[in-house]
């Protein structure tokens, strides 16, 4: 009952109305869960503004099998990515970055250090991966991530400190290559010109003002406890669960990509935000903003943290993203035309969560 409140309070700040208790569509989705024999599923709908469907079902850890709830929290993988974007835009409009502005300006004192073909790349074409940042980090900078020593402010710079001196996997807008690395370099110049940390600005800058109060980062549950989902490792059942700890997410130096985490409520909630901003009903920034946000170069059907397509059931242009940890898996889509999301998770990352989270959006596409 706590969550079905906090959720609709949070419906109430963006503005929405709310008639009713939302469906718990838990049960329904527990079929789909055991069809593909995964840990555990949870999923959210939002249909013109209100919270209309929630769900949750399986075990926050396969071999102890303690059941999950609706305010258990999931890791969101790289829907991150569009949470980072989100706050580049309102630093944009603050007037503290410009959708232009270059590594070169930004870090000034790297001088040299920094590979020439590095120097020009805009924020813009990191932001769309189009800045010629790799696939995969290096081995030996990704091999002193792993280690996970200093703040993660002070790991992220040593990351992309590295990154920087090195050449970039390809000349910059030449092509798309899709890249949490380049998002670790944004979230440095995020940091340089703020002072804040990343964490801190998506905190005090998103996940406050939209009332997101489960959301954190790395993974759900706390050392040594069983307060929260664990991801899972393996690509099939039986799973091998992973307990909270450094290596239960990536480190912090790749965070602007892939790390916060929340209860299924706030992920619909976060996107009811972008919903609303595709149609016109902006909170917190423009709707200049949101259109470059939710805007892809020519030729690419990917923009700032969200991939552009076309569905029948949005009645035209969708909005989607779906993100991983190797441990996790979560994905969300919007239809702005009908006013409508949806988003799904699992405590696992195999081909059957995918599969999963796709056929439990299907169910409730058709249903709402």
């Amino acid at each position: 009952m706590r969550l079905i409140s906090a959720a609709a309070a949070a419906l109430i700040a963006f503005g929405a109305s709310v008639h009713a208790a939302p469906d718990d569509v838990s049960h329904q989705i527990e079929r789909i869960r055991e069809d593909h024999d995964i840990p555990a599923l949870a999923v959210a709908v939002v249909d013109e503004g209100e919270l209309v469907a929630i769900g949750a079902t399986g075990f926050r850890n396969s071999r102890v099998q303690v059941p999950v709830t609706l305010s258990d929290k999931w890791h969101l993988g790289s829907c991150t990515k569009s949470m980072t974007a989100s706050v580049v835009a309102m630093l944009v409009e603050e007037g503290k970055l410009r959708w232009n502005s270059t590594i070169a300006e930004v870090f000034p004192d790297l001088g040299d250090e920094i590979e020439t073909a590095w120097q020009g790349v805009t924020l813009e074409q990191l932001l769309v991966h189009r800045g010629g940042a790799p696939s995969e980090p290096p081995a030996g900078i990704w091999k002193a991530a792993l280690l996970q020593r200093g703040t993660p402010t002070e790991q992220r710079w040593a990351f992309v400190k590295g990154l920087l001196a090195r050449e970039p996997a390809a000349p910059p807008n030449s092509r798309w290559i899709y890249s949490d690395c380049g998002y670790a370099i944004v979230g440095a110049m995020m940091e340089r010109v703020t002072g804040e940390s990343w964490e801190a600005l998506l905190k005090n800058r998103l996940f406050e003002p939209l009332g997101l109060t489960s959301a954190g980062f790395g993974p759900p549950s706390a050392p040594g406890q069983l307060d929260q989902p664990w991801g899972h490792r393996g690509y099939d059942s039986p799973y091998t669960p992973v307990p909270p700890g450094p290596d239960a997410d990536y480190p912090p130096a790749i965070a602007p990509a892939a790390a916060v985490h929340c209860t299924i409520a706030d992920f619909v909630m976060y996107t009811n935000w972008h919903l609303a901003g595709a149609r016109g009903e902006c909170r917190l920034l423009t709707p200049e903003s949101f259109k470059k946000l939710h805007t892809p170069p020519e030729e690419q059907e990917y923009a700032m943290g969200w991939a552009v397509t076309k569905r029948r059931w949005a009645g035209g242009t969708a909005l989607m993203h779906s993100g991983e940890n190797t441990m996790f898996y979560s994905v969300m889509w919007l239809g702005p035309k009908e006013n409508t999301a949806f988003v799904a998770t699992a405590n696992a990352d195999s081909p059957e969560a995918q599969q999963a989270c796709d056929e439990a959006i299907r169910f409730l596409i058709n249903k709402y």
